[in-house]
């Protein structure tokens, strides 16, 4: 399974997109660092989230438990606190750091609502770089207000030679937000259709791979169905800074199948409420199309995605659009 824990809701941005920053969790309210004990070993991948995870005072003791669990770790940030991200990678160098950029400094910094933002992200992951860290990059989630800086932003990240994540904007309880639209649908699919192109031109599998999970943020956009089932709570999970266990950040309210201060990891997963929740995410239509949820689909059915990477990179390599409707 794959996982994602949201280790605060505090945050020093204030994005367009998301109102977490309106809506602080208290410190003495965060799950301790102890209580992720319980999650199950062998995880497949782990992402650290916020809010801004390192608000969090004892976020090594975190990273420290996390990366027992889990194959993979990789810390979502705004890049704001360079020092303390550069101490954890020293301390632990196969970690993964993504920082998330709206755009170029000017619109990334508008948007994000934090001045000279761009310039510490940007300076953060250099100095990452600079001292051998491999898994590094930034992502951008996309609306009307930065689409036309999604291309320019992939180019600087594939010249730096830093991996390059995409999102669009969703509305949930967890972003706090209920008024996130897509205004000119069609500029911003022609923004990710070159953004596909250029994935499919490379030399780089894993690349293909995020052509056809960009393909599924345009039919987001289009207000279309997802490409693959939804199996939130089922493929993966999320824990809230409360210590609840949740399927997904994409509910209308957060979905609860127990609570990690109070219950023990199997009371949780093979209860009763759990089963509860499987099923109304069985009947959820709102059609979410986001990394945490989608990847783990896209590893379990992967002849489908595959079939698609397979004729687009032909077509691509004939010379010929990737084919998109």
């Amino acid at each position: 399974m794959e996982a994602a824990i949201i280790l605060t809701y505090r945050c020093i941005c204030k994005c367009y997109m998301c109102n977490i920053w309106k809506y602080p969790t208290k410190p003495s309210e965060e799950i301790k660092p102890e209580v992720l004990e319980k999650l199950p070993d062998n995880l497949a991948f782990v992402n650290l989230t916020g809010g801004e995870p390192f608000l969090r005072e004892d976020i090594e003791d975190i990273v420290d438990i996390v990366m027992r669990k889990s194959k993979r770790v990789v810390i979502s940030t705004n890049g704001w606190f360079t020092e303390k991200i550069v101490n954890i990678a020293k301390k632990y160098p196969r970690i993964g750091i993504r920082v998330s950029l709206e755009g170029l400094p000017a619109a990334n910094d508008e948007l994000r609502g934090i001045k000279d933002g761009f310039d510490h992200g940007l300076r953060t992951l250099l100095e990452l770089q600079r001292m051998g860290l491999k898994d590094i990059g930034f992502g951008i989630t996309v609306s009307d207000r930065n689409a036309k800086d999604m291309i320019e932003l992939y180019q600087l990240a594939k010249s730096l030679g830093f991996e390059f994540a995409t999102a669009v904007t969703h509305n949930s309880y967890y972003f706090h937000k209920h008024d996130n639209v897509f205004k000119d649908q069609r500029m911003i699919e022609d923004c990710f259709r070159e953004l596909i192109n250029e994935l499919l031109c490379t030399k780089r599998v894993k690349n293909w791979f995020r052509a056809y999970f960009n393909y599924g943020l345009i039919r987001r956009v289009r207000g279309q169905p997802r490409l693959l089932p939804c199996e939130a709570g089922t493929e993966n999970f999320f824990v809230t800074p409360f210590g609840e266990v949740v399927p997904c950040n994409g509910s209308p309210e957060p979905w609860v199948m127990g609570n990690l201060k109070r219950q023990s990891w199997d009371e949780i997963w093979n209860g009763e409420q759990a089963q509860k929740v499987r099923e109304k995410v069985k009947n959820c239509d709102r059609q979410c199309w986001m990394i945490g949820t989608a990847a783990p689909v896209m590893k379990k059915y992967i002849w489908k995605p595959l079939k698609w990477v397979v004729r687009n990179k032909l077509r691509v390599m004939m010379g010929k659009e990737p084919c998109l409707d």
